[in-house]
């Protein structure tokens, strides 16, 4: 039955709206004062400029910082027009494409947990942006939110049979720009496979990771075509070079990696221990992912895949986890209140800039409290998949509740 909105509901949108555009104009103020230099952006620019140049992408060292490139040959493909704007323009522009994107990522995170009042979008968004990792990633410049936003887009769309002609393609595009997302598809395989096992209808899931797969296929193709020496270089060799894009031990890493150099003092946790945590992590995750997901709790499946991506991969910034927002929906509107208020607080709390750090390497130097500090998001992001895998309903019969 449709819902008619009350005349106060309707008043309440400007209210909300107004009160958006106040904090946001703050933030905005807050930015400007704080004299951010937007750095990842400004490598993105150079970034694009090599490329029309013709230049050597992986051998590129931007800024004053020499920042080296670390995504694939296709992202550098779509920042070839970011050279043609003066960079005070580009600046302003990133920071409002930015704004618009994180109402954009608390629109889908509602609709993902099943809240969808259009003022509610406004109230939401107009305290988020004060939350770190999205204040950092409009301080560096950073497409957190766009990646975000391209997954949420893609898992939020319910099409007449599960599937049409864009199914998988905010997937494929997210992973072509940034490997992180890919995982997403993997979980989408994986509950294909398994309802299939348990005699359910599984071709809906299958279709959309092949969807995912054959988007992130041929965008990686086109940038091979296109710059097929970097491309060659990228694939075969600087994607296996973690250490190219900063230190483990950096305290802006909220990975598991990152957890693992500051606890064990050392800036190479490599081997053996990481790789045994890495796909422990990875497999229980991806396990409860796919159980939310048969269950019929989408929500809980696409935040618990979320957080297992970030803590698996080898470098997660704090900037990141942006995907602490729809945490803290899901947690809120599922009745757990006081985890989401905790984590609420811990993503407001900017607590991994409170210990040392920097030149030095402090990091590795670390007391047990500037440790705890450290590993906040991480330590967060686990007891979230915990919770979530105590939060699932039980299985119907043939463990399958629902499909997409």
């Amino acid at each position: 039955m449709a819902m008619v909105a009350s005349p106060s509901a309707h008043r309440g949108v400007p209210v909300a709206l107004g009160v958006c555009l106040v904090s946001f104009a703050a933030f905005w103020a807050a930015q400007r004062a704080a004299h951010v230099s937007m750095i990842d952006l400004m490598v993105y620019r150079a970034e694009g400029a090599t490329v029309r140049a013709g230049g050597d992408l992986y051998a590129l060292r931007a800024t004053a910082a020499r920042l080296p490139t670390t995504y694939p040959p296709f992202a550098a493909l779509l920042f070839t027009p970011l050279p043609l704007l003066d960079t005070a323009l580009l600046r302003a522009l990133a920071t409002a494409g930015n704004l618009a994107l994180l109402v954009a990522f608390v629109r889908l995170s509602l609709k993902l947990v099943g809240h969808a009042r259009v003022e509610t979008v406004w109230w939401v968004a107009a305290p988020a942006v004060w939350c770190e990792p999205v204040w950092t990633t409009v301080r560096y410049g950073q497409i957190n939110l766009l990646l975000a936003v391209l997954v949420l887009w893609d898992l939020t769309r319910r099409p007449a049979g599960g599937s049409d002609r864009w199914t998988g393609v905010g997937l494929g595009l997210a992973a072509a720009v940034k490997l992180t997302p890919a995982l997403f598809p993997v979980f989408l395989l994986a509950t294909g496979l398994v309802a299939r096992l348990r005699g359910g209808h599984g071709e809906p899931w299958l279709r959309h990771a092949r969807g995912a797969a054959v988007v992130f296929a041929g965008a990686t193709l086109l940038a091979a075509a296109v710059l097929p020496y970097d491309s060659w270089r990228f694939w075969t060799q600087t994607l296996f070079r973690a250490s190219r894009v900063g230190h483990a031990e950096d305290t802006a890493n909220q990975a598991l990696r990152g957890v693992l150099a500051r606890l064990l003092h050392t800036p190479e946790p490599g081997g053996a221990l990481w790789t045994a945590c890495v796909a422990v992590v990875a497999v229980l995750g991806l396990a409860v992912a796919v159980r939310a997901e048969l269950r019929g709790q989408r929500a809980w499946a696409v935040c618990v895949c979320a957080v297992t991506a970030l803590l698996v991969s080898p470098v997660s910034w704090t900037h990141h986890w942006v995907w602490c927002v729809p945490l803290v929906l899901l947690l809120w509107t599922r009745g757990r209140r006081a985890a989401a208020l905790g984590t609420l607080l811990v993503f407001c709390s900017y607590a991994p800039w409170w210990v040392p750090h920097g030149t030095g390497r402090p990091e590795l130097h670390q007391s047990a409290a500037e440790f705890t500090l450290s590993a906040l998001y991480a330590g967060v992001g686990a007891v979230f998949l915990a919770l979530a895998r105590t939060s699932l309903p039980k299985a119907g019969p043939g463990g399958v509740r629902v499909k997409p």
